[in-house]
């Protein structure tokens, strides 16, 4: 008797999901708990676990179909044990594969996923030819050099008949149509947004990061045995964000209709990079929370992101976002706001420049701050003394220990 493998349940804010992988094929094995597919929402990657141990017996939701909360996304069999031989799940009974869907174990189709390599050019070492996770990690190697001998062979067929050699003549040219993922349209739609229903400005500051560094290098190692994390910059932002967001209560507000919404806490969002994209997650109450509880949390959030298993919750509201493209080298932008927030603070990177201290030509550790804003809130005077703050702050950082 077959059982329903079904979509998961989405939360009132997600009207529906695209399949973005099926990690089991028809007639491969799975235990219970097992990841079998994806399902990619605009705003995070739902895991499908199967229900019970089994065997995939119909796909009804192809891959890149748009399926509802708790659709019906395929059936299987259930079984009584596996063969684990060699660490993987297999089928009892092989089902025939022609040339376009070789058989492969559900780790070596992943990294084949991963990595965008036809399983047809892969030579399966084991049982009835079945591809390894082994065989997908040699392939890249042997496909390069194959394509380049292939682009030799092309070459020296075209001088034989006669052709010229010209500029371009040994590079292969083509175009790829890849669909969006659902995040990345989401990300191209909440942009959009926020230039046309936003007054968008920024305004900029430079600080001496030369105090902050000099405080990190002298207690990154104490800090880092005692708390069991490293000691960031962001962690320093954040704090002096904190304290400037509630000397500046517009610029931690949003719009809403007619009136203006001030929250009387402080939610910041922090910008990840991610392969899918850019990401938000969400500190929540950043007043009680230590530098170190900061750290932790970004480095987590940094790790879940990259893995694509941050919850929904983690990624939704905030009341203010950072965002660093320092890490990326770059020198200075004009970030753009994330609705409904009324404004977003850009990190930047950090540069010896020459600037006058005392009277004298010194060079100093600059970074570039950008703060865009929503001028219907925010007037110019309140942005630029928010970033003087953050200046004063940052550049003595005695300050926020001591709230002067």
């Amino acid at each position: 008797m077959t059982k329903e493998i079904k979509v998961p349940s989405f939360p009132e804010s997600v009207a529906d999901g695209r399949v973005a992988a099926w990690h089991k094929q028809l007639g491969d094995t799975f235990d219970r708990d097992e990841v079998i597919a994806e399902v990619e929402t605009d705003k995070v990657m739902f895991e499908v676990p199967a229900p019970a141990r089994g065997r995939l017996t119909n796909i009804r939701a192809e891959l890149g179909a748009t399926v509802l909360s708790g659709e019906l996304m395929g059936e299987f069999e259930p079984v009584d044990k596996l063969d684990n031989a060699g660490g993987e799940a297999v089928s009892a009974a092989e089902p025939e594969q022609d040339d376009k869907a070789p058989s492969m174990t559900p780790s070596a189709r992943r990294r084949i996923e991963e990595q965008g390599l036809d399983p047809r050019s892969i030579v399966g070492s084991g049982r009835q030819g079945r591809i390894l996770k082994e065989d997908v990690t040699q392939a890249p190697a042997a496909a390069s050099q194959a394509a380049h001998d292939r682009v030799d062979s092309e070459a020296a067929v075209g001088l034989t008949s006669g052709q010229k050699p010209g500029p371009g003549s040994q590079t292969l040219r083509q175009d790829r149509r890849v669909p969006m993922t659902r995040l990345r349209a989401r990300i191209a739609e909440r942009l959009v947004e926020a230039q046309h229903t936003a007054a968008i400005l920024t305004t900029f500051n430079e600080i001496n990061m030369a105090p902050v560094m000099e405080l990190r290098s002298r207690y990154k190692e104490s800090f880092e045995k005692r708390h069991g994390v490293r000691l960031g910059f962001m962690s320093f932002f954040i704090r002096a964000a904190t304290e400037a967001l509630a000397r500046f209560p517009e610029v931690n507000a949003s719009i809403d209709g007619e009136d203006i919404v001030y929250h009387d806490y402080h939610d910041i969002g922090v910008a990840v990079a991610s392969s899918r994209g850019l990401v938000v997650p969400v500190l929540r109450d950043v007043d009680g929370l230590s530098m170190a509880q900061i750290e932790g949390k970004i480095s987590d959030f940094a790790t879940r992101a990259g893995e694509g298993k941050l919850d929904m919750e983690e990624i939704s509201g905030g009341t203010f976002t950072i965002t660093n493209g320092g890490v990326f080298g770059s020198l200075l932008s004009t970030p753009i706001i994330n609705p409904p927030q009324s404004a977003i603070l850009g990190m930047h990177k950090i540069e010896q420049r020459a600037v006058v201290i005392d009277g004298k030509v010194e060079a100093r550790p600059m970074m570039y701050l950008a703060l865009s804003y929503d001028h219907r809130i925010v007037d110019g005077s309140g942005a630029v003394r928010f970033l003087v703050t953050l200046k004063e702050l940052l550049e003595d950082p005695a300050r926020m220990l001591l709230d002067v």
